[in-house]
């Protein structure tokens, strides 16, 4: 009998055994769809602020300008790089039974990423607003920016969740107070 240390490899069982499998596989392709919506809108803004400081007019922003510029491309990037990590944990784990740990995380890395869009999108329309209107029209559409932005993707939903009764649901991916605490994804 063979007693060399072997490595640990996922069995060979069927992985559609286990009565989460398809709960799960429905969870990571709805969490791969929703982050290829966000990066499309991610793609656009992030490429508009690419060429912005290769125009002609840009030599005449003022500092606020390239500051808001500056802040705009780094939640963007940011965001970019935190929508995309999904993906790349999913294809670097593809077949090692990483599927709860992939869903957890890729949702966590996906509200995070949501919170640096939030900021990077009312930049760039602050930083719009500004160089084509002047200060105060820069200033109502951040403020009008960050309620819109900030109710629709996250105060309505996290109002919904307070007052949904607990029914053992996708709360403990971020760490919310559903689930078993043993991080299983429920749906």
């Amino acid at each position: 009998m063979d007693e060399s240390p072997k490595l640990l490899r996922p069995t060979r069982e069927d992985p559609h055994d286990n009565p989460d499998s398809e709960r799960l596989d429905r969870n990571v392709t709805d969490l791969l769809n929703e982050l290829r919506v966000a990066g499309t809108g991610i793609q656009v803004m992030f490429a508009f602020l690419l060429v912005v400081p290769f125009n002609a007019g840009w030599k005449e922003a003022s500092t606020f300008d390239k500051s808001v510029y500056f802040v705009a491309l780094l939640c963007l990037a940011i965001a970019a790089v935190l929508l995309i990590s999904p993906s790349v944990h999913h294809r670097l784990l593809f077949r090692q039974r990483e599927r709860a740990y992939l869903v957890r995380v890729g949702t966590r890395l996906a509200i995070v990423a949501a919170a640096f869009l939030a900021v990077g999108l009312t930049a760039v329309l602050v930083l719009i607003s500004n160089f084509v209107f002047g200060t105060t029209a820069a200033v109502v559409v951040g403020i009008a920016a960050a309620i819109v932005v900030s109710s629709v993707w996250f105060v309505l939903p996290l109002r919904r969740r307070s007052k949904a009764p607990d029914t053992g649901s996708d709360a403990s991916l971020i760490g919310g107070p559903a689930g078993d605490g043993s991080g299983n994804v429920h749906r």
